[in-house]
C-alpha cells in the first residue's frame, strides 16, 4: 500500500530524456513541460523513468526531479522483456514508498502498455499522450493496450480523428503541445533567412521537397536565402540534390543545433516551411509562430485557424504562397495558439491533479 502522508507523486514514462541539464535537443518541449508542471505544483514530487535513453543505467538529477535510466538502447527481443521487467519491478517499489496520484504517459507505445497494465493492476489514474505516428494502423501496442477513450491525449485534431479511423476509439483529450515563449531572444533579430525547415532529416519529412522548391523559387528570387536545421539518415542524399541544382549557396544544412540556437534561428526568419507528409502537431510550427516567422505546412494539426499559419496542399500552392509573402515584404508578428503553461494544465487536469 502507499504510504500516507507522503507528499503526491507523478511518475512519467518516456522512451528517452535529457540525459543531463545542457542536453537541449532531447524532446526539448517534453522538458519545458516538465520544468513548467514543476513550477506549477511544487508540492507534486516527479519522478521519470525512461526507457531507452540515456544509453547507460543511472539515477540522476535533472532540474530537481529524480530521473531514473534503464538504458534499454532500444534492443529488442529478451533484452526488451528483461528491461520492462526491470521497470515492472521498479514501478511497484515506487508505489510502496510514494502515494502515487497518476502515471504520464510519452507515448502510445512500450511506455504506454506499461503505465497502462500498472494503473490497471493497482486503481491509478494513466494517461498516454499520442503526437504522431504512434496513431497509425500499424501500432502494435495498441492492440494490447485495449485502452479506454479517457485514457488518451491526442496532440491534435488531426491525431484524434486518425487514432479513432485506425483504432476505433477516439481520445477523449486533445492538448497540443505549447511552446515556452521565455526561451526566444528578446532582442530583436533582423530577417535574413527567407526560408527555414527544421526536423529530422528522414523521408517522412520530404526535406527533399524543401531542396526542389527552393530550386523553382530561386528563378524568380535570385538571392533567396534558406537554412535546414536537423540531423538525420537523409543528409547525404540532400547535400547531393543542393549540389545537383546548384544550390550550395542559397540552403545551408546546419546539422543538429542547440534548441536555443535553432529559435535563435527562427526569429532570423520570414517564412518557416513544413514540408512533412504527416504530422501530429509539428512543434517547430508553433516555434516559428512564436518567433515571428509565416508558417506554411502540407498537414492541417487543428480544426481552427491558427494565425499566420497557412495550410496547402500541393508544391505549386506552397511556392506560390511563398511568393505572393515575399513579394508583400510582410512580416509576421509573433504569435503563441497554445503555450506550455496551457498545455501544463490541460495535462495535469486531466489526471486530476
Amino acid at each position: 500500500m502507499p504510504v500516507k502522508g507522503k507528499m503526491e507523486t507523478l511518475v512519467i514514462l518516456t522512451p528517452g530524456f535529457a540525459k543531463d541539464e545542457s542536453d537541449s535537443t532531447c524532446i526539448p518541449f517534453q522538458q519545458s513541460l516538465i520544468t513548467t508542471i514543476k513550477k506549477n505544483r511544487p508540492r507534486l514530487h516527479l519522478i521519470i523513468l525512461s526507457f531507452q535513453y540515456p544509453f547507460l543505467e543511472s539515477e540522476y538529477t535533472w532540474k530537481g526531479i529524480t530521473v531514473k535510466s534503464f538504458g534499454g538502447k532500444n534492443k529488442g527481443g529478451i533484452n526488451r522483456w528483461l528491461l520492462w521487467r526491470k521497470i515492472k519491478k521498479e514501478l511497484r517499489r515506487l508505489h510502496q514508498q510514494h502515494t502515487i496520484a497518476g502515471i504520464l504517459s510519452f507515448w502510445c507505445g512500450e511506455c504506454a502498455l506499461i503505465g497502462h497494465q500498472f494503473a490497471v493492476e493497482n486503481s491509478l489514474v494513466h494517461r498516454c499522450w499520442i503526437p504522431g505516428q504512434d496513431a497509425k494502423k500499424n501500432n502494435r501496442y495498441v492492440r494490447r493496450l485495449k485502452p479506454e477513450a479517457t485514457e488518451l491525449i491526442a496532440f491534435s485534431d488531426f491525431i484524434a480523428a486518425e487514432f479513432e479511423k485506425n483504432h476505433g476509439t477516439r481520445p477523449h483529450f486533445v492538448i497540443p503541445p505549447g511552446i515556452d515563449i521565455t526561451l526566444f531572444s528578446k532582442k530583436e533579430a533582423r530577417k535574413t533567412i527567407d526560408i527555414l525547415g527544421a526536423g529530422s532529416l528522414i523521408p517522412l519529412k520530404q526535406f527533399a521537397l524543401f531542396v526542389e522548391m527552393v530550386a523553382v523559387l530561386k528563378i524568380k528570387k535570385p538571392n533567396l536565402k534558406a537554412a535546414i536545421c536537423g540531423e538525420g539518415p537523409e543528409r547525404k542524399k540532400l547535400l547531393l540534390l543542393i549540389q545537383e541544382y546548384n544550390l550550395q549557396e542559397t540552403i545551408i544544412l546546419t546539422g543538429e543545433l542547440p534548441h536555443k540556437e535553432v529559435l535563435q534561428l527562427m526569429q532570423q526568419t520570414k517564412i518557416f516551411w513544413h514540408p512533412s507528409s504527416y504530422e501530429g502537431f509539428g512543434l517547430v510550427c508553433l516555434e516559428a509562430l512564436g518567433a515571428g516567422a509565416h508558417v506554411i505546412s502540407f498537414v492541417r494539426p487543428m480544426n481552427e485557424t491558427i494565425e499566420n499559419w497557412t495550410i496547402v496542399s500541393s508544391r505549386e500552392e506552397m511556392i506560390g504562397k511563398t511568393i505572393t509573402l515575399l513579394d508583400k515584404g510582410t512580416i509576421a508578428k509573433n504569435t503563441v495558439p497554445y503555450s506550455v503553461e496551457q498545455s501544463t494544465e490541460k495535462i495535469l487536469h486531466s489526471l486530476s491533479l
